[in-house]
């Protein structure tokens, strides 16, 4: 796998991430008591962005680290896969 297909890949996986962690430990204005004029109640209180991007960039690097690991060992191959999904020709 080269570099750019590599930073291609992790950037597709982080942004998958991305949005299995931003509701993480979100709490809304509802729930909080504290709903500002004009917003929605189901708006978060307080989003902690910064640390959800932390958090994305880990996960996504676990994620990257475990398929890079199974695609140099060909424990998983396009054949195996392609058989799975029943692709004709694989």
């Amino acid at each position: 796998m080269s570099l750019p297909t590599a930073i291609a890949i992790y950037f597709i996986v982080w942004w998958v991430m991305l949005f299995a962690v931003l509701p993480w430990g979100v709490r809304s204005q509802h729930e909080s008591g504290n709903v500002a004029k004009g917003t929605d109640p189901g708006a978060p209180a307080i989003h902690h962005l910064k640390a959800k991007l932390i958090w994305t960039t880990f996960v996504a690097a676990g994620v990257f680290a475990a398929g890079y690991a199974i695609y140099k060992s060909c424990l998983l191959t396009l054949q195996d896969l392609s058989a799975w999904v029943r692709v004709p020709g694989g």
